[in-house]
């Protein structure tokens, strides 16, 4: 009869195995890529001391010397106080790779996450289905894909990825909500050697799917420099999330900015008087919002669109402005890409959006025609449209013909829209309009008078016709506001939409409507 001192001798034995299923050979691997152990990492993303494992003896059944966690770990902690489920892929244990059993772990953790509405957070290091596995190994993701379904939208996913994530495994990221990458991170279908085996194409990691192209791409939102870096990151990110849609975001000190600071009244000389002239939107940015804090996402992809996460009076607000050193704030098809994702986002965890706009108008040319820049920018009035958060439109400059409404104008969603004295809202710009209907007339112009005379038809149309009185007289504007009390509009506006109702009231019988793809 084996006793207890006998089994609890057991149990210590079986722990220390599970703590490192691969041994001395695991860690010489680690060593040799300069990588921390899966559990260190947890530990570097999670509050100190606030990780429980679960799943830490599963293995595959049947095979004696299967190794314990099956390649990966799995538990809880917390991060900045609020509960998390970590699920991170242990790259010493079958290379990361998913099987049938680490799969089951994997479904049980988002599981927890689903019944106890929390976040999300997993550490991709894997090279996929684990061959071994056959059949149950693809299996396997298609049932992860749907547990992933259940919680999109209703709680916060974040993936890291940490050196390679291939084939199968690379489904599972893109479809939560934000993937983080370290600078020498891979994600890619097949791999280089596939890919030459196949069509005979020579290509390296890096340029089929390191992270600098994967964030060009638009596939990754954010590229950190270490590991450290992006769970500190990822940590952020969530700082303004709730831990579920049925939950309110966190509020971080609220209402301490004085009622006007010097750093308002230097918005009052930030626009330059030539409309051809540029400068960085983020100078705006960082004087709207508190503590000039700006928390952006996917900052390499689509550039002329700037996207990520700020606060108002302690509140989480998502930020989408216009980059006027970019394509000079041009809406391109893969900014509207961009914006619908993350009008989606933000509306989705009950986050508001503040739109901030200067833009020349939509993107012309034939590569955008043919880029379907009709289809993508078409899903971004949609998205606002179906938001139900308050929305905020400032226009501090251009605001142009259809780009008018991709940037949250009043008539296609905006609760409240304010424009400085500086913008210009028109179909065209003046340059284009006068070309355009001021031809003949030009032409009859002496050709000696005739820069003069268009220079003086462009000075009419920004003075008359492109100018934020004629909006607000009509009423499509709210407010014509002095850029240093825009930070206080849209605090006191923000303060009354706090109670916006997240039904639409009006009837209407269909399933779901369907998105220009």
């Amino acid at each position: 009869m084996i006793g207890t001192r006998a089994k609890l001798d057991e149990l210590a034995k079986i722990l220390e195995m599970a703590a490192e299923p691969a041994g001395e050979a695991g860690v010489a691997k680690r060593e040799k890529k300069g990588i921390p152990s899966v559990r260190q990492r947890v530990h570097m993303l999670l509050d100190p001391g606030t990780f429980i494992e679960t799943g830490a003896l599963a293995r595959q059944p049947g095979q004696q010397d299967a190794l314990y966690g099956d390649g990966l770990v799995t538990g809880r902690g917390l991060i900045g106080g609020r509960p998390v489920v970590v699920i991170s892929h242990d790259q010493t244990v079958y290379g990361g790779s998913v099987g049938v059993t680490s799969a089951q772990k994997f479904m049980r953790a988002l599981k927890f996450a689903f019944d106890n509405a929390c976040p999300v957070v997993t550490i991709n290091d894997s090279g996929g289905a684990r061959i071994q596995d056959a059949v149950g190994s693809i299996a396997s993701f298609g049932d992860i894909s749907r547990v992933l379904e259940k919680l999109s939208g209703y709680v916060p996913q974040v993936s890291i990825i940490l050196g390679k994530c291939a084939a199968g495994s690379v489904y599972g990221p893109i479809n939560t909500d934000v993937l983080i990458g370290t600078k020498d991170s891979y994600m890619f279908v097949t791999g280089p050697d596939v890919i030459k085996a196949v069509n005979g194409e020579d290509v390296t990691a890096e340029e089929l799917g390191g992270a600098k192209v994967q964030a060009e791409r638009g596939t990754l939102h954010h590229v950190a420099e270490t590991e450290q870096d992006a769970y500190e990151w990822a940590r952020n990110y969530l700082s303004y999330m709730p831990t579920s849609c049925v939950e309110q975001p966190p509020i971080v000190n609220p209402g301490l900015e004085p009622e006007l600071t010097a750093h308002d009244l230097e918005l009052d000389k930030i626009i330059p008087d030539s409309d051809r002239a540029g400068y960085d939107m983020h100078e705006i940015l960082l004087r709207l919002f508190d503590d000039g804090e700006f928390h952006e996402i996917r900052a390499a992809f689509a550039p002329n669109l700037i996207t990520g996460f700020a606060r108002v009076d302690g509140y989480p607000v998502g930020v989408i402005a216009n980059q006027p050193l970019v394509l000079g704030g041009s809406i391109d098809a893969a900014c509207s890409d961009k914006s619908t994702y993350f009008i989606r986002l933000c509306d989705a965890f009950n986050i508001p959006l503040v739109f901030v706009a200067d833009t020349p108008g939509v993107l012309p040319g034939l590569s955008e025609e043919a880029a379907g820049v009709i289809i993508r920018g078409g899903r971004v009035p949609r998205a606002i449209i179906e938001a139900t958060v308050p929305i905020i439109n400032l226009v501090v400059r251009k605001s142009y013909g259809g780009a008018y409404g991709m940037m949250a104008a009043r008539q296609v969603g905006a609760d409240v829209s304010f424009a400085w004295p500086t913008a210009r809202i028109a179909v065209i710009g003046a340059e284009s309009a006068v070309d355009l209907l001021g031809k003949r007339q030009l032409a009859a112009v002496p050709e000696e008078h005739r820069a003069a005379a268009r220079e003086f038809m462009v000075n009419t149309y920004n003075e008359t016709v492109a100018t934020p009185w004629i909006a607000a007289e009509r009423g499509y504007i709210d407010a014509v506001i002095e850029p240093s009390r825009s930070r206080l509009e849209i605090r006191q506006a923000l303060r009354l939409l706090r109670g916006k109702s997240k039904v639409k009231p009006e009837f209407n019988p269909r399933k779901h409507p369907i998105y220009p793809m």
